[in-house]
This record gives structure tokens, C-alpha cells and sequence, in this order.
């Protein structure tokens, strides 16, 4: 196993990691989040390399719609990049719950009628 990296470490990567983009920076504070401050050297190399990507193409990688390619084929990437996409305990009870296609179901009432003069 990596070794973990220590405080200062941790501290710049999270520095490093500051994004332009909203939609990237949740996903990077939820892996931070998540890791409680346990990541491993490896993780760190793979977030560092994720980071130096422009902000669309990370966002593009996080939303699953590309893959690694080239330089970024490598297992440290693939790993963050899986612990990144992976949604919260939370996240998937809801969507079991409560998905984007499940019908819910409205309230309806009889049609009033006009009232008569």
C-alpha cells in the first residue's frame, strides 16, 4: 500500500485542486470530503495529473463522457477518477428513491365550476 500523504501535503493538494468551474469543484471537495484526509501518494500523483487539465475537459472525464487518454491511461488516474465519479451513500439512496424518471405522483382536485349569476 502508498503511504498517506501528511498534513502539508494534503493542504497544497487541495490549494492545487481549486477549480474554475462549480460542477468540478463539487466533485473534487466530495473526494476530499470522502477521504478524510486519508489519501495515498498514488491518489495525489493521479489528482495531480487530473488538475492539470483544462476545467471542460476534467468536467467531460467527471461526467463520464470521455475516458483517459494518452498520457492520463494510467492506474493512479483511473483510480481517483473512479473514487471521483462514484456518488455518496446518500446521493444513491435518493436516486434509488427518488430517480430523474420516476413518476410522482400529483395531487389533483375536481374541476371547479364556474359560479352562476
Amino acid at each position: 500500500m502508498t503511504a498517506l500523504i501528511d498534513e502539508r501535503a494534503l493542504s497544497k493538494l487541495r490549494w492545487r485542486c481549486r477549480r474554475g468551474l462549480l460542477e468540478n469543484d463539487l466533485f473534487v471537495e466530495r473526494f476530499f470530503a470522502r477521504s478524510e484526509g486519508r489519501i495515498t501518494e498514488r491518489q495525489a500523483e493521479g489528482m495531480l495529473a487530473l488538475m492539470d487539465l483544462a476545467d471542460n475537459d476534467l468536467l467531460d472525464l467527471l461526467l463520464c463522457r470521455k475516458e483517459p487518454e494518452g498520457e492520463l491511461v494510467r492506474d493512479d488516474v483511473i483510480e481517483v477518477l473512479h473514487l471521483m465519479r462514484t456518488p455518496t451513500d446518500a446521493q444513491e439512496e435518493r436516486q434509488d428513491d427518488e430517480g430523474p424518471n420516476r413518476a410522482r405522483p400529483v395531487e389533483t382536485r375536481p374541476a371547479s365550476t364556474p359560479p352562476s349569476h
